[in-house]
C-alpha cells in the first residue's frame, strides 16, 4: 500500500506539526506533500520524509518564517 501525508505548510512546529508527527512515524515511507516547507523549522522525524512542495514555495516571501506563509 503506498501512503501520501499531506499537510498545508511546514512553517514551524504546532499542534498540527506534532500530529503529523504522529503520522510520519507511522508511515515512514509516506511522501510528504505541502504547499511550503521552511527546512530547520520542524522535527527531524518530519525532514526525514521526502517533501514535495507547490509553486507557492518558488514565490518570493512565501517562506516567511513567522508563523505563516507570508510574514
Amino acid at each position: 500500500m503506498r501512503v501520501a501525508l499531506v499537510h498545508d505548510w511546514l512553517t514551524g512546529m504546532r499542534g498540527g506539526e506534532k500530529c503529523l508527527e504522529v503520522f510520519c512515524e507511522l508511515f515512514p515511507e509516506a511522501d510528504l506533500f505541502t504547499l511550503v516547507h521552511v527546512p530547520g523549522h520542524v522535527s527531524p522525524t518530519i525532514e526525514r520524509h521526502r517533501i514535495c512542495t507547490s509553486l507557492i514555495q518558488r514565490l518570493p516571501g512565501a517562506r516567511g518564517t513567522t508563523g505563516g506563509i507570508c510574514p
